[in-house]
């Protein structure tokens, strides 16, 4: 009874714990591929963060060179970056849009600073271009590019900053994470694994104690038919016994006394005599039937 009591609350138990264990798997699935969702979009920005960098200092090499050589070379790669910048800056600005207010506002003010410095590559360049070398010089001279340029690069910097340390928390919340999901999948699953032991070891002396009932059962049932047999044996016999005597009886009284019986009482012998051979007949396809169930 304490067996098939205990089967009978491991086996939900077994159950719910491979609920649980599929819940956390899930549970911690989703939330590492939200935190890795973060993460990419972090690294997204980094990247957009260079990529602005990238086309000011491009543009402003190729302006320095321009106006000192009067190269056209030098305006090829400056001409490129100009064309990605507005691009990259709108990237840019798309992908704060979630972001902190205060990183929203510096995002504007780069945009500013982009377009001022931008603004001040064009003049001097096509100063140096219509042949004025000595105001295109004066005009770099004047420290206004290098103002626009420095100021860009410190909203740059510190959007990189904020984004870097968002990047850390977001890398950390991740490994935490994963430490928390491990830890709690380890100790699950050896719950689980004990119990699904302790429920087959139950399952197993539980069907050891069945084998020997049933073993029991069958050696009693064993015993029930063999005495069955015998009293069947016994009552067969007498039962022929009986009816051969009825039958040898009848034979007798219609052989000795036939012709002393009236026609009724000689059909009525007659029909003692049939009635045991039929009976006997009966007994023996009871006896053959028995034999067959019994091999």
């Amino acid at each position: 009874m304490i067996r098939k009591a205990a089967v009978h609350i491991g086996v939900p138990a077994l159950l719910v714990f491979m609920a649980c264990n599929a819940y956390l798997a899930v549970h911690y699935l989703k939330q590492t591929q939200k935190t890795a969702a973060l993460t990419l979009e972090s690294s997204t920005l980094q990247a957009d963060i260079s990529n602005v960098l990238k086309d000011l200092t491009t543009m402003e090499t190729g302006q320095r060179g321009y106006l000192l050589t009067e190269n056209p070379a030098y305006l090829q790669p400056y001409t490129e970056a100009k064309g990605r910048i507005g691009t990259d800056l709108a990237r840019l600005r798309a992908g704060l849009a979630n972001r902190p207010e205060n990183e929203r506002i510096q995002a504007s003010q780069l945009a500013s600073s982009a377009n001022s410095k931008q603004a001040e590559m064009e003049r001097s360049i096509a100063l140096r271009q219509q042949g004025y070398r000595h105001r295109a010089f004066k005009l770099v001279d004047s420290n206004e590019g290098m103002e626009y340029m420095e100021r860009a690069r410190g909203l740059l910097s510190s959007l990189s900053v904020a984004e870097a340390s968002r990047y850390a928390s977001f890398d950390k919340e991740r490994n935490a994470s994963l430490g928390v999901a491990l830890s709690k999948t380890v100790v699950t699953n050896l719950c689980l694994l004990l119990l699904t032991a302790c429920l087959f070891g139950l399952i197993r002396f539980n069907g050891r104690g069945l084998e020997r009932e049933a073993a029991k059962s069958r050696q009693g049932l064993a015993v029930r038919d063999l005495r069955l047999e015998r009293l069947t044996s016994a009552l067969s016999n007498q039962a022929r016994s009986n009816t051969s005597a009825i039958e040898a009886n009848a034979s007798l009284l219609l052989e000795n006394y036939g012709g002393f019986l009236p026609r009724q009482g000689h059909e009525y012998a007659e029909q003692i005599r049939e009635a045991s051979a039929q009976m006997e007949r009966l007994r023996q396809d009871l006896v053959a039937s028995s034999d067959e169930r019994a091999a």
